[in-house]
């Protein structure tokens, strides 16, 4: 039986080769606000692992008084013709379309950048995302921002785009159409219908005036904003009638949810935990009651859920956009017949999270993605002669340093003490609602299988159990301890989170947590703490709850912390612990006006990250070739480490991941990467 996903789908006159669309999204890959060389490498690895559709530019800004918000395309100038020209020739190449999102971003920006223009909206509405109060139009500013529409329009048909789509979830061409943001009395206010969609047709006018009708032009609407006082979704379907029927536009991409604050966007991008495609229901809708190809992407991170919704028929595209970023060759990964090799995205959120925090998208599980031009996808076999590694650990770090360096054709035996691989991931994974990331393991551990890896668990390596391998590299993944912070005094009355997670020391009744780490893992234990019945107590030293857990992500655990009516206390250090009879007593430092308060409970529970576990390392150092030194300029310029600081030495010696220092999964997964890749 044929494939769903892989049959052809015409839309308007372009063929495309299958139903997988990576929807637009923005990386922050940009250079001057144009798509250079990265930009394009990144679409062109998708196109290059059979993709049928990849969209670029997420909200590609189209006038000055739109300031980026996140490393934005700027389409408001012909200077973005000849990069467009070189990015749709390189993902044309490999057969596959490309198309440009365009937008006025409107309220959700922010006036303090570039030219410190005034943001501008339907009304004086405030967004509290980005926190501008913005300017309510006058009649001149419509005039400008539909020609700039249309202008933008035209720049991405000369650049050889194959078609637009406009943004029109939370951005200024659907700011008239719900009562949440329109506020006006006016012709453009929402006393009807036509009044509410007034403008929106003006600028596809426009767009069509300056492109003509042969072009594709699309739309990704919100059909439902789910919010109280927002766009229903009787009137989204409405709306998405009208569109369809008015003959401007060619497709209709389905958005669910409001974008305007954290917590609302956690469900219009839902994450880890969350069931997968939510919002095809809503799709299915739109498809129903139009004559127009329809496309939707939300949580569809497997191929299982985007087969289903194609042969469900609640789309006729269907966009794997976080998943392309976990693996952009799922498409030639299912027609080689190899579904149980692409690399599963597990939800996580990191890609997202880091735009929002300043960063460009970076795949928690792949460290290729958005580094195309030095890391490669697919690992070729190295030229020169193979060599014996053996690593130890089998963590992320130690697995992808395994993985990497069979795939390039050495022999690798890895070691590890623990009877599954997994490390620091399986504590992560005990977390229900983050379980799915437990994935990441597998996938490696899969790759480490296929790839012939002597794997030998239950074996904690020394220093003679390596040398006995006659090794030509050796490298330590031996991962952290956990730290319980730099306590006064009482340290040893603290539990650490690892002894929590893993099942050695139960919850408490009552508990606080010290989460001096502000990332997920303070929070994890916190949230697993209040699933076991605990009364907590989160003790923080920053300004606000995880500061280092994005936007994506900490909404899920303020509704955990906020369903268990948990205490919270933020600016106070862990200063040490007393027993006192049959409780502790946490001695609180506040870091401003210096004064102390005790905290009497059960269980005193500290997340400072983790020390280097690397005795097998120090063990080693002063007998290899290199003394354990990592060339950094050889390093970071992606050459071979050849450093000789003991002729004496026969294998080459090196530490990632946490064995280094308490860092992250993406950041352990990259070091080994680029490490063994020189191998």
């Amino acid at each position: 039986m044929a494939d769903p996903l892989l049959q052809p789908f015409q839309l308007k006159h372009l063929t495309l080769k299958n139903r997988v669309i990576s929807t637009s999204h923005e990386p922050a890959y940009s250079e001057e606000a144009l798509p250079k060389a990265r930009y394009r490498l990144y679409h062109e690895e998708k196109a290059k692992g059979g993709i049928g559709l990849t969209m670029i530019g997420g909200s590609s800004i189209v006038a000055p008084d739109s300031p980026q918000a996140f490393g934005n395309l700027y389409v408001g100038s012909d200077a973005i013709i000849p990069w467009f020209k070189e990015l749709t020739a390189g993902v044309h190449g490999y057969g596959a379309a490309v198309m440009c999102q365009i937008t006025h971003l409107g309220r959700r920006t922010s006036w303090a950048k570039e030219h410190w223009l005034p943001v501008i909206s339907s009304s004086p509405v405030r967004e509290p995302a980005h926190r501008a109060f913005p300017k309510e139009m006058e009649d001149w500013d419509f005039a400008r921002v539909i020609a700039a529409y249309g202008a933008a329009a035209r720049r991405c048909r000369e650049g050889g785009l194959d078609g637009i789509e406009i943004e029109a979830y939370g951005h200024l061409f659907d700011a008239f159409w719900s009562p949440n943001t329109n506020e006006r009395s006016d012709e453009y206010g929402t006393q009807s219908l036509d009044n509410r969609l007034r403008f929106s047709f003006d600028v596809l006018r426009e767009i069509r005036r300056q492109v003509g009708e042969d072009y594709i032009v699309g739309l990704r609407m919100v059909a439902d904003e789910t919010l109280e006082n927002g766009l229903t979704r009787g009137d989204g379907l409405a709306i998405a009638q009208r569109m369809a029927e008015s003959g401007l536009i060619d497709f209709i991409n389905v958005i669910q949810g409001y974008i305007g604050s954290d917590e609302a966007l956690s469900h219009v991008i839902p994450g880890m935990g969350t069931p997968a495609g939510p919002h095809l229901d809503l799709a299915r809708a739109v498809k129903r009651l139009v004559k127009l190809p329809v496309m939707q992407a939300a949580r569809v991170n497997d191929v299982a859920t985007a087969r289903h919704a194609i042969t469900s028929g609640a789309v006729d595209l269907i966009g794997m956009t976080r998943a392309h970023m976990a693996d952009p060759h799922i498409v030639a990964k299912i027609m080689r017949g190899e579904e149980q090799r692409i690399r599963p995205c597990v939800g996580a959120g990191y890609c997202i999270d880091r735009i929002y925090q300043g960063g460009e998208a970076l795949c928690l599980h792949n460290p290729a993605t958005g580094r195309e031009e030095a890391m490669p996808h697919v690992i070729a076999p190295a030229a020169g002669a193979k060599k014996k590694v053996v690593v130890v650990g089998a963590g992320p770090a130690g697995l992808e340093a395994a993985r990497v360096s069979a795939a390039r054709g050495h022999k690798v035996v890895l070691f590890e003490a623990a009877d599954k691989p997994g490390g620091q991931i399986l504590l992560a994974a005990k977390l229900q609602r983050r379980r799915e990331i437990v994935g990441i393991a597998e996938w490696l551990a899969a790759e480490v299988q296929q790839l012939g890896v002597d794997c030998r668990f239950n074996t904690y390596a020394e220093a003679p159990d390596v040398l006995a391998e006659e090794p030509d590299i050796v490298v330590i993944a031996t991962g952290g301890l956990p730290n319980t912070g730099r306590l006064q005094f009482g340290a040893d009355l603290a539990t650490s989170s690892w002894d929590v997670l893993a099942g050695q020391v139960p919850v408490a009744p009552e508990i606080l947590v010290f989460d001096d780490h502000g990332g997920h893992e303070g929070l994890t234990l916190a949230e697993f703490a209040i699933g076991q019945g605990a009364k907590l107590d989160y003790v923080s030293p920053e300004r606000a709850i995880g500061v280092d857990v994005g936007g994506l992500n900490y909404p899920a655990y303020y509704k955990a912390l906020y369903g268990a009516k948990a205490a919270v206390t933020l600016n106070h250090r862990l200063k040490g612990i007393r027993r006192d009879g049959n409780k502790l007593v946490a001695i609180l430092a506040n870091d401003y006006d210096k004064s102390e308060t005790e905290r009497r409970t059960d269980q005193v529970i500290a997340e400072h990250g983790t020390l280097p576990a690397a005795e097998v390392y120090f063990s080693l150092k002063a007998q290899s070739a290199n003394r354990g030194e990592l060339d950094l300029e050889s390093f970071i310029a992606n050459r071979p480490q050849s450093l000789v600081r003991n002729r004496a030495g026969r294998f080459q010696l090196f530490r990632v991941g946490d064995a280094v220092a308490s860092r992250n999964i993406h950041a352990a997964l990259y070091e080994s990467l680029r490490l063994c890749l020189q191998f």
